[in-house]
This record gives C-alpha cells, sequence and structure tokens, in this order.
C-alpha cells in the first residue's frame, strides 16, 4: 500500500511539473505581426484534396481570380506587395549548370514543353509557356496560355531581382548531389542576403545543405520528424532536442496542440535554437499540404511575431493582420524590376511589402 501511495505521489508530482512547465498563463507572447510565407508566390490555387507528387495541378484550378502564375517573377513581386515576408519556390538543376524555378518535375502538364524538366537546358526552358496548361473547367479553355511565354527564370535571376526578400527554397530530388550544388551557391552569395534564405526538400539534398551551410534553416520529412517525435517525449521537461536547432518546422494546424507549451512556449523553446516555425492548414493523409487561406482558418493560427503563416492567398491574409511599418517597394527600392501585371489589394487601403 505504502509502495502504491509514492506511486501514486509521483504520478501527480509529474503531472504538474509537466504542466506548471507548460503552461501558457504565465508566459509572455511576443507581439507583433506574423510571418506571411506565400507558397510559390501569389498563384492561381487548386484544391489539395488527393493531390500527390505527380499531380497535375494545373489540370484543377480553381477559376483565376488575378493573372499571375506561380514561381515566376511578376508572381513573387506580387506576393510581396501582398504583404508575403517569404516566398516559397521550387528549384531544378538544368543540364548547362543553372538552377530553373518551376515547381513541375515534368513539362508535360503546365507547358508547352515535355519531359523531365531538369534534363533541359535553361535555354531550352527559355522558350516555353508556363502558363500553357491552366485550365478550371477540364480544358475547355486555358485563361493563362499564352501569358506565359519566357518567364520560368532562373535562381540566380531571381536573387538579382530581389536581394533584400526572404525566401525558402524547395528542392525537389533526393540527391545529395544537388544538395551540394545548392550549398555552393549560396555560398557565394553576400552574408545578409544568405540570412534570408531556408531550405526544404527531400532527405539527403537537405543534408548535404545543412552539413556546407549550418546556420541556414533546413527541413525534410525525416529531419521534421526526428525532432518533433524526440520533442513529444522530452518536451515536458522543456528539453529542445538537438534535432530540432537550425529548423524550418511546418506545423499543420490541426496537429500543433498536441505539442508541449503550444503556442508560446514551444515558439520560444524552438526560437532559442534558431529555428523557424511555420503554421499550415490541417493535414489529411494522401493530400497535399495546405495553407492558411481564409479568415475562418486564420483563427486557428496564435498571431505572434515568432511564428510563420503558410498560405496559397497571401491577397486575402495579408489585410487580415495588423498592419506593419511599410511602404510600397517602389518608394524603398526604386521602381520594381519586374514587368508583368500588377496586382491591388484594397483592404483599408493598405498594400504591404515585407520587410
Amino acid at each position: 500500500m505504502k509502495k502504491r501511495h509514492i506511486a501514486l505521489i509521483a504520478v501527480g508530482a509529474f503531472v504538474v511539473f509537466a504542466a506548471l512547465n507548460n503552461t501558457n498563463l504565465f508566459s509572455s507572447a511576443p507581439t507583433g505581426r506574423p510571418l506571411l510565407l506565400a507558397h510559390r508566390g501569389l498563384a492561381q490555387t487548386y484544391s489539395a484534396e488527393g493531390v500527390g507528387n505527380d499531380t497535375c495541378t494545373a489540370s484543377r484550378i480553381h477559376p483565376p481570380e488575378h493573372p499571375y502564375i506561380e514561381n515566376t517573377l511578376a508572381s513573387m513581386e506580387a506576393a510581396f506587395r501582398a504583404g508575403a515576408d517569404i516566398v516559397e519556390l521550387d528549384i531544378h538543376p538544368t543540364t548547362d549548370g543553372q538552377f530553373a524555378v518551376f515547381h513541375d518535375w515534368t513539362l508535360d502538364c503546365a507547358t508547352n514543353g515535355n519531359g523531365v524538366t531538369r534534363e533541359q537546358t535553361m535555354a531550352t526552358l527559355k522558350t516555353l509557356d508556363v502558363g500553357y496548361g491552366y485550365t478550371a473547367d477540364g480544358g475547355k479553355t486555358f485563361p493563362q496560355r499564352g501569358k506565359g511565354i519566357g518567364l520560368m527564370p532562373t535562381l540566380d535571376e531571381v536573387f538579382a531581382a530581389f536581394p533584400r526578400k526572404r525566401f525558402l527554397i524547395h528542392i525537389k530530388s533526393n540527391d545529395p548531389a544537388e544538395g551540394e550544388k545548392v550549398a555552393d551557391r549560396l555560398k557565394t552569395l553576400p552574408p545578409e542576403q544568405l540570412a534570408g534564405l531556408m531550405v526544404y526538400g527531400g532527405n539527403r539534398p537537405v543534408l548535404a545543405v545543412r552539413e556546407r551551410l549550418p546556420q541556414v534553416p533546413t527541413m525534410s520529412n525525416r529531419l521534421e520528424l526526428s525532432c518533433l517525435l524526440t520533442y513529444l517525449a522530452t518536451g515536458w521537461s522543456g528539453h529542445v532536442p538537438a534535432s530540432c536547432a537550425h529548423s524550418l518546422l511546418l506545423i499543420p494546424d490541426n496537429y500543433a496542440g498536441w505539442l508541449w507549451g503550444w503556442p508560446d512556449r514551444f515558439l520560444a523553446r524552438m526560437q532559442g535554437v534558431s529555428s523557424v516555425v511555420v503554421v499550415a492548414g490541417p493535414h489529411r493523409s494522401g493530400d497535399g499540404t495546405r495553407g492558411i487561406d481564409s479568415a475562418e482558418q486564420l483563427k486557428t493560427v496564435p498571431l505572434r511575431a515568432n511564428v510563420g503563416i503558410w498560405t496559397n492567398r497571401v491577397d486575402r491574409i495579408a489585410p487580415l493582420l495588423p498592419a506593419k511599418r511599410a511602404t510600397r517597394l517602389s518608394e524603398r527600392h526604386g521602381q520594381s524590376r519586374v514587368t508583368g501585371p500588377e496586382l491591388v489589394i484594397r483592404a483599408d487601403a493598405a498594400v504591404f511589402a515585407a520587410e
């Protein structure tokens, strides 16, 4: 009986300690506007239901509300104008030693080309129409056709167009040599530009980037699982696993509540190991990554200065957040280097630009 009482006391003490060590009642949340991460810039959206690695998303877009095509300089410019702090983009190496900014593994879905993207020269990719395959009605009409000719940029062109902006770079393969090539290219950037970058993708290339550029936040599915599963086992104590350091953590909003100390203590702990936390929409097995794309979804996100929001609709979400001290891009950096249609956002007469 005595042993049983001791065990109950021990369990009770553990519960009390874990609760006090992870409650947010006594923590001070950093005030300010969350970071907005615009997935593929300001792009055409589509349902994430049933989306896999090989899904042709251009053939299932929603009826267009704006003229922008994902991963183009114009879409990035529009995203930053609308209020994005970070733009996510996808890259593929080309046969002539460059990195093409384009999402799909093959060209057949979205463009008028064919074949594997990375098996082409950049000169060939520059001849393609990246809006050719976009349709919202099963192929009856193609609203972007003819508007994306020559608009596939190189990674170098992105860096030149937006030297002061932040980007999340998606490596599309699991080839460690590709990670080495990415790291070699990033090493040539000025320190202040490199400080604004993050990298995610296949585990092997991400590990290669992580080894060569440990200061750059990185993420792969395996690395994130290693961090979060260990944290679930030990985070009650306040301990942050070494595997969580210098990481990007993409947290679906329907899983966030399971994390010890969520939101404020968890966010502070990850910030303490130089990691970036970004909240996405709910994860559902068999679907692609969902964004926080509506006012209703935004209610699930802690509006803190040390959290990011993954969104496919930065034009909808930015006006719902507190304004930040900013001016139009043309006023801060001179006229835009990007030509193309201009997005106008009317929401309390505010047009935000990234700090």
